[in-house]
């Protein structure tokens, strides 16, 4: 009887954390570039009374066994890069990249975090860099006499100046992709680190290498559905609820057993 208190325990505890991961996706419906994450669960070891296969007598074979479970772990919390629905900006800063591959970005300690948020912006020195003001790897300075930027699909920059009716080539953006971007690390601000799963990246010109191209003027959106997840919202919270109730049997039952008199 108290098994069974302990397995609906992990029971809530799983839910409780897959009710999270549905808050913060949607907390950041509106975040552009994020990629929802989703939560993977696992059976626990189980408690073998009777094992399948043992003879049960001379000749004759159990055809299955007592085995009983002992709950549910969370084994992992993945992002899943789907690609999310792009809107139209008109500020040539804003970029998407349509396709596999995400934008590099140097960090303040000089380490490269990778993102698939485009909404770019100019500092005081006209580099490209994000909201927080990190600079975009390679680095790409802007005239400040500039009259026009373009991009073109590939990631080359072009800007028009007074006095020119031609486009002058000032920049190249690289971007780059992992073998498996469900391995990288999520370390906020939109932006993602390497790791050992995610394996080394693959850099060069958009649309080269599998990689994706380059859209100006648009905006990649969250990846979140909210019908789908206010679905799950309801299976999990429907879920944790009917752990609970099972705690409370239990609890009944023990008290029928403590209430018992010869």
């Amino acid at each position: 009887m108290i098994r069974s208190l302990f397995i609906a325990a992990t029971g809530m505890e799983a839910q409780k954390l897959n009710i999270d991961v549905i808050a913060n996706n949607l907390a950041n419906v509106n975040t552009p570039g994020y990629k929802r994450s989703r939560a993977d669960f696992q059976e626990l070891m189980y408690e073998e009374i009777k094992t399948p296969g043992a003879a049960s007598a001379e000749g004759t074979q159990l055809p299955s066994g007592i085995q009983i479970g002992l709950g549910v772990r969370p084994v992992a919390v993945q992002k899943v890069f789907e690609q999310g629905d792009f809107t139209p900006t008109g500020n040539p800063l804003d970029m998407v990249v349509e396709g596999k591959g995400f934008f590099q970005i140097v960090k303040p300690d000089g380490d490269i975090a990778y993102t698939r948020a485009g909404a770019f912006k100019l500092d005081s020195e006209g580099r490209i860099v994000t909201s927080d003001g990190y600079p975009m790897e390679p680095e790409i300075n802007i005239p400040s006499d500039t009259l026009q930027i373009t991009i073109g699909s590939d990631g080359r920059v072009s800007v028009t100046q007074p006095g020119s009716s031609a486009s002058t080539e000032i920049g190249q953006i690289e971007v780059a992709r992992f073998s498996n971007p469900g391995g990288l690390s999520s370390i906020g601000k939109n932006l993602f680190e390497e790791t050992a799963s995610s394996g080394v990246p693959t850099t060069g010109n958009p649309g080269a290498e599998g990689l994706g191209t380059i859209q100006q003027g648009f905006i990649e959106l969250s990846n979140v559905n909210i019908v789908d997840e206010m679905v799950q919202m309801i299976v999990s919270q429907r879920a944790y609820e009917i752990n609970s109730k099972t705690v409370q049997a239990a609890d009944d039952m023990l008290q029928i057993a403590n209430n018992l008199r010869r």
